[in-house]
């Protein structure tokens, strides 16, 4: 398994809409390596998701997966998935905020409001077709992941740019009053 590079914003690959990945192309080795490499990237940068664009290659293919994680130590957990292909619907719920990071603008986070609860249509990689449904953190997670795959950034989804931070001023400012606002 490589680290691979991680595309920053401004690289047009993450402004792409990403291609259909095939079952052809779902049983190459050159896919699963992909896949590997981009799990290892995901880990070794302490990503809780990464899509296939972020590493340039334009693939409708996103990996997830949250274990203790130092960027967002507060997150709730979930387990690791590879989603080839996903759809992603909303469903009933209170919509919910969270101030998102992303590989690709490193040292930022914004406030973002989604959709508290997703249901995600997905192929895996022996190519069956799987459904799982997503809350709270994991429904943001893989909102964002799958954005990537229509050339779409959290940046895109700001109600308030106001709510930009870089990451220092994000712990100084904001997050001890999100967490007063838990307590």
């Amino acid at each position: 398994m490589a680290i691979l590079k991680v595309a920053l914003l401004g690289d047009p690959v993450l402004r792409r809409k990403a291609a259909a990945v095939s079952r052809a192309v779902l049983r190459s080795t050159v896919f699963r390596r992909l896949v590997a490499d981009m799990t290892a990237t995901m880990k070794e940068y302490d990503g809780v998701g990464l899509a296939a664009p972020q590493v340039r290659e334009s693939l409708r293919v996103v990996v997830i997966g949250a274990a203790a994680n130092p960027r967002y130590p507060d997150a709730p957990q979930f387990p690791f998935r590879v989603l080839v292909n996903p759809r992603v619907t909303a469903l009933r719920g209170p919509r919910i905020e969270w101030w998102e990071g992303c590989l690709s603008l490193p040292g930022l986070r914004g406030l973002v409001r989604r959709p508290g609860r997703v249901r995600v249509a997905y192929t895996d990689m022996k190519g069956r077709r799987r459904s799982m449904v997503a809350d709270g953190f994991s429904a943001i997670v893989v909102q964002h992941e799958t954005n990537h795959l229509d050339g779409k950034l959290y940046v895109d989804c700001l109600h308030d740019t106001r709510k930009l931070s870089y990451e220092r001023e994000y712990g100084r400012y904001h997050a001890p009053a999100e967490k007063g606002k838990a307590d």
